[in-house]
């Protein structure tokens, strides 16, 4: 399948994949990234005692922490998977999306959702539960909408003949999981179930969006991306669907280790506890495959800037799952609930996992969407090595700061101690997440200049950022 779709002739990928709408949707992810990350900026310049637009109630930042997350998921990882599968989906099947006109509804859609749900936000309407602080008029429409997707991808899947290729087993799976667990943390918690059940279908919810919607939906991509950019196959298909299988036999169990030592029973707890763990091991797997397949040709990460991204992803990917069997245990979980440890613990994953798989495979299409080489290679760079370190330092600055706070109230310390100590370590979070927009800056001033470029000059030959 993946050598069939590499293949593909000019004509044949013209009528099986609409670049148009891959466009809009990287382009309104990259809107949706860079309001999120000024919203993340302006709640870290609150914790240094800098906020630019103290004392206004709109620019709170419990308000506009949520509009970080919420632009986050919904907007620049939604926006940016839906772009991509417009690409993988129709290659990998030999078919086209079921309806077109149906694709760009729901990209018109979907904006309005997460248009809604940011002015619902900071109009005080939020819901509360985390991830899903989705105003209440909001979720019917969003259900709706999660149902279309499915249809407009499955439809293809389902009118492909021959065996299927183990990013669509990832896909198909992604489809009916996201569905599912939208409507369980946006409904159930709300009308069904009160109490420490509401609080553990809460806690399943927080974590399957996490590993039953961007998971699959990114490690799909990665299986499909990596083998047609080293150019071979993945080193194990058997190892993939172990993978895969682990994937969702683990996964949603996990969710209530967000809520440990709760009244929520504790062979539910201890079930997390194990199921976590036992995802670590799954996600061991995937990483020696992915490995594997690029063993003996390192080089190319040197060469390859989306397979460098890949790359750097998956490694982050291991770290963050590691990092989440210690942290889930009851002993540690003593020591880091509530601490700066779980707000680093996050941007590994959303940021340093899947934004970074989602930046490889721009960097890797927007040329050919537009039909022209990247303007800057230079600019490109600066793109990954600001990104990337200035993660690496932000992650490593609240992990530690975590593991401080932690000691410090098992210590009885006054509260005011833990917040003095916690200034520089604020301070260098506000460094990193510059640098981290920078990068972002870069990216964009690269898009633009690319774009303009490609208005009056006609492809020429690859600036070898990836092969051709």
């Amino acid at each position: 399948m993946t050598s069939t779709a590499i293949t593909l002739d000019h004509k044949t990928h013209k009528d099986l994949v609409d670049e148009r709408i891959i466009k809009f949707y990287f382009i309104t992810a990259l809107i949706f990234l860079t309001t999120s990350m000024l919203a993340g900026l302006l709640v870290a310049m609150q914790l240094i005692r800098h906020n630019p637009l103290n004392g206004i109630e709109l620019f709170s930042p419990g308000r506009w922490r949520m509009l970080h997350t919420n632009a986050i998921a919904y907007g620049f990882l939604a926006n940016g998977f839906l772009g991509c599968l417009h690409w993988a989906i129709p290659r990998l099947t030999l078919q086209p999306v079921a309806n077109k006109k149906l694709s760009w509804f729901i990209y018109a859609a979907w904006q309005v959702v997460v248009g809604a749900t940011a002015i619902g936000i900071l109009g005080g309407e939020a819901q509360a539960l985390e991830w899903g602080e989705t105003p209440v008029w909001i979720d019917p429409l969003a259900q709706v909408g999660l149902l279309l997707v499915a249809i407009n991808f499955m439809t293809p899947i389902a009118r492909m003949k021959g065996p299927m290729y183990v990013s669509l087993w990832y896909f198909l799976a992604a489809f009916v999981w996201t569905f599912l667990t939208y409507a369980m943390g946006n409904f159930v918690p709300e009308y069904l179930v009160c109490g420490t059940s509401a609080g553990a279908v809460g806690g399943l919810f927080i974590h399957d969006l996490v590993g039953l919607f961007v998971t699959p939906l990114g490690w799909g991509l990665m299986y499909y991306f990596v083998p047609i950019l080293l150019k071979r196959p993945i080193w194990s298909h058997g190892l993939s669907l172990v993978g895969f299988w682990g994937l969702a036999f683990f996964y949603p169990l996990q969710g209530i280790h967000h809520f440990m030592y709760t009244p929520i029973p504790m062979f539910l707890q201890y079930g997390a506890v194990v199921s976590t763990i036992a995802v670590e091991l799954v996600v061991t797997t995937v990483i020696i495959n992915f490995m594997g397949s690029i063993w003996g040709n390192s080089r190319v990460v040197k060469t390859n800037l989306p397979i460098r991204w890949f790359y750097t992803g998956m490694i982050y990917y291991f770290l963050t799952c590691l990092q989440c069997s210690f942290q889930v245990t009851l002993t540690f979980q003593k020591i880091i609930h509530f601490s700066d440890w779980v707000v680093g613990h996050a941007h590994m994953v959303m940021f340093g996992v899947f934004s970074m798989w989602i930046m490889g495979i721009m960097t890797y299409l927007f040329p050919r969407l537009l039909g022209r080489d990247w303007a800057s290679r230079s600019l490109c760079e600066w793109h990954y090595w600001l990104s990337t370190l200035g993660l690496f330092v932000m992650a490593a600055d609240l992990i530690l700061l975590g593991l401080f706070q932690g000691w410090s109230w098992a210590a009885l310390e006054p509260w005011d101690a833990s917040v003095e100590f916690s200034y520089g370590f604020w301070v260098l979070r506000v460094v990193a997440g510059l640098a981290m927009f920078g990068g972002l800056l870069a990216f964009l001033a690269n898009i633009w200049m690319t774009f303009r470029a490609a208005v009056v000059a006609a492809p020429e030959k690859s600036n070898a950022l990836v092969p051709t």
